[in-house]
């Protein structure tokens, strides 16, 4: 039964963990210490540099099934990606070795059918291993380059969505198997029933990591998508803005004065960052508005964004 309570920022995280210490692997997954005494949610997470929203959002979601699809924007997409591969960490370096050597300890290995049941383990294990380290070596880094402002017309998280399965046919046989047919004298069968209990316990666990995943992550990355692309619209649709042409080609002290203009330096700042006089500076942008023709700060933005200088986040 869930517990119907949503937890706010304001509550007390040690009552937090009370109420459901099935949270505890979350915690760990988004880098939060224990040793906070009575502090708050907003208290801990913000000392420990976690966004406090986020955090609520995956606990709230995995303890009750709540979802906010009108907070999507809220959502931290760092702290996500940071929460999603630190559970790939714990699962992939400790859960599944754990689990191995806790069922070869409570095996016979002379008998047949406890070969079996490792080799099932062992393909399942495998499957799991492929499937996450798909997501660090495709999807992470996809979503990171979305962050700094990249969009691709060869990939987009629906591509990922629709082979996101679970995988937990090997694990159903497995079970079935050790409960079924399995027969073990008393030490065995405590090892036995412990391990199953684990094997049970990680079932729930890597279903919840799915759910989050489908549920969380991918709506709110397809948002992030649907928010680039039209960004890319907006700046496509400006009269007179296009890519740097050969005859209007930039120095690269130049391009180095462009970001620090748009990131809002003044003339002497941008002289004390690159090392050179003040003098050098307004030659530069008289160069610079000569080649490109723009003379307005927000000319010089967009045209710093369209060419990748700097990404859109960098000017808010």
């Amino acid at each position: 039964m869930k517990n119907v309570k949503m937890y706010e920022a304001g509550d007390k995280m040690v009552s937090v963990i009370r109420d459901n210490y099935n949270i505890l692997q979350a915690m760990n997954s988004f880098g939060i210490y224990l040793g906070f005494g009575d502090k708050t949610v907003d208290e801990v997470c913000k000392e420990q540099g976690v966004d406090t929203y986020t955090f609520l959002a995956v606990i709230n979601y995995t303890v009750n099934g709540y979802e906010d699809q009108q907070g999507l924007e809220k959502i931290s997409i760092p702290t996500l990606l940071k929460y999603l591969q630190a559970s790939h960490d714990y699962y992939l370096d400790f859960q599944l070795p754990m689990i191995r050597t806790e069922l070869i300890d409570s095996l016979d290995e002379n008998d047949n059918l406890a070969r079996l049941i490792l080799k099932l383990y062992d393909e399942y294990a495998h499957g799991v291993t492929v499937h996450m380290r798909y997501e660090e070596k495709h999807v992470f880094p996809y979503v990171q380059k979305l962050l700094d402002g990249e969009t691709s017309d060869a990939y987009d998280i629906d591509t990922y969505s629709k082979h996101h399965n679970q995988l937990d046919q090997k694990l159903k046989e497995l079970k079935n198997i050790i409960i079924k047919y399995l027969p073990a004298d008393g030490p065995h069968n405590n090892k036995l029933m412990a391990t199953l209990y684990n094997i049970y316990n990680n079932e729930e666990w890597l279903r919840l990591h799915c759910n989050v995943e489908n549920d969380i992550f991918i709506p709110v990355i397809r948002h992030l998508e649907s928010k680039r692309k039209q960004q890319s619209v907006e700046l496509s649709a400006i009269p007179g803005m296009k890519l740097q042409s050969e005859d209007a080609q930039l120095s690269q002290r130049e391009r180095d004065v462009i970001v620090a203009l748009v990131q809002g330096m003044s003339n002497k700042e941008i002289a004390d960052h690159l090392c050179i006089s003040t003098n050098t500076v307004i030659t530069h942008r008289r160069n610079i508005a000569k080649k490109l023709q723009i003379h307005s700060p927000a000319g010089l933005t967009i045209y710093a964004i369209v060419n990748k200088l700097v990404s859109i986040d960098q000017t808010l």
